[in-house]
């Protein structure tokens, strides 16, 4: 018999205007010639567990392990401008970072669901940066980190496409789930 352990990832990205509503898109040619309002910014997209974050994973099943945890002390995610597409499961970073790193929301990383339930092998991490902290267009890379210095490994990386443009005035929130599977 063999077991293969799996991991997905999953990240959401939303951006919420200065009243709190999710922001809509510019709307295209189509949607302009038929009145339509722009898309709403909220994106799910695939990450990639990197290769650091491989070596996390088996650290982190040590009885002594001895790289930090990404945890609610020292969990963050960071977003940039510079996706390329090359060697993703070997980045350490964004390639092309904006803004500074945002530690995780108050009480993340947490479970999707109580233990012994469908949902208890889904690790939610978020990080919200609020309003005043990013000015950027076309952010389109994100990467949860085990920390803001030279030293913190990077657990997993994602593009964002398209892109996403934050205003001043705007909330960015991303929402990361990364699912344990033995199959």
């Amino acid at each position: 018999m063999k077991d293969r352990i799996k991991i997905r990832g999953n990240v959401t990205i939303q951006v919420f205007d200065k009243n709190g509503k999710l922001k809509r898109r510019s709307p295209g040619f189509f949607r302009r010639l038929f009145g339509l309002r722009g898309k709403i910014v909220f994106q799910e997209k695939h990450n990639i567990v990197t290769r650091e974050g491989d070596a996390l994973i088996a650290d982190a099943m040590l009885v002594s392990p001895t790289k930090t945890k990404v945890s609610s002390a020292n969990g963050y995610i960071q977003v940039g401008t510079g996706w390329t597409g090359n060697s993703t499961k070997n980045n350490t970073r964004c390639n092309t970072p904006v803004g500074a790193m945002r530690a995780l929301d108050e009480n993340y990383p947490v479970l999707l669901d109580v233990w012994g339930e469908p949902g208890d092998t889904v690790v939610t991490y978020r990080a919200t940066f609020p309003a005043g902290s990013l000015n950027a267009n076309g952010i389109n890379e994100a990467c949860l980190l085990n920390g803001n210095g030279n030293g913190a490994n990077c657990l997993a990386y994602s593009q964002i496409n398209p892109g996403v443009n934050v205003m001043p005035t705007d909330t960015f929130q991303v929402i990361w789930q990364l699912c344990f599977l033995g199959q």
